[in-house]
């Protein structure tokens, strides 16, 4: 059989959990994740690098499954959406895009969710631009991106404890 015509055994540590599983040497972490571990929160978009669909955290920092080969993954922590919930409680990332209507089809938003989330971990408080620029890797063809950025500053607000009395008054008014 011709070199990379066979599979080979992959570990890999997703979510906090180790997975085995047998995958041709040749296909990517995306395909992998979705078709291997039946993981189908990380979507498939352009395939080469150019969307941001398929971001995924490396170690805590935002990566394209469609250009990583998962041989080369074996040995880091690597997060899908899935992974964002704690304990069965949604990140306030999650909570805050629900709140604020900031998805529309919803096809983009976990990679969004992934890279907004390795953000707040690196800068709890970011500022618009700082949002604007980690976001520039992710294109989402249904909204303005308004939504987007007011929901990962509310969810920066909360981890922060601190609601703004404005946030806070809308919400009072929702319920």
């Amino acid at each position: 059989m011709p070199e990379g015509r066979e599979k080979v055994l992959l570990r890999l540590r997703v979510n906090g959990t180790e997975h085995q599983t047998a995958a041709f040497p040749s296909r990517t972490l995306l395909e992998v994740l979705r078709e291997d571990l039946g993981l189908t929160g990380t979507k498939h978009g352009c395939e080469v690098g150019e969307c941001g669909t398929c971001a995924v955290l490396v170690d805590g920092r935002p990566a394209l499954s469609c250009l990583l080969l998962p041989l080369e993954m074996q040995d880091r922590e690597i997060t899908t959406v899935e992974g964002l919930a704690h304990n069965g409680n949604p990140h306030p990332l999650q909570d805050a895009f629900v709140e604020l209507s900031a998805a529309q089809c919803g096809y983009c938003t976990p990679g969004i969710l992934l890279v907004a989330k390795a953000l707040l971990e690196e800068n709890p408080h970011p500022s618009r631009e700082e949002i604007e620029e980690a976001l520039g890797g992710n294109l989402c063809r249904c909204t303005g991106y308004l939504k987007i950025f007011e929901a990962i500053e509310l969810a920066a607000e909360r981890k922060a404890g601190n609601v703004t009395q404005r946030r806070r008054d809308a919400e009072e008014c929702a319920v």
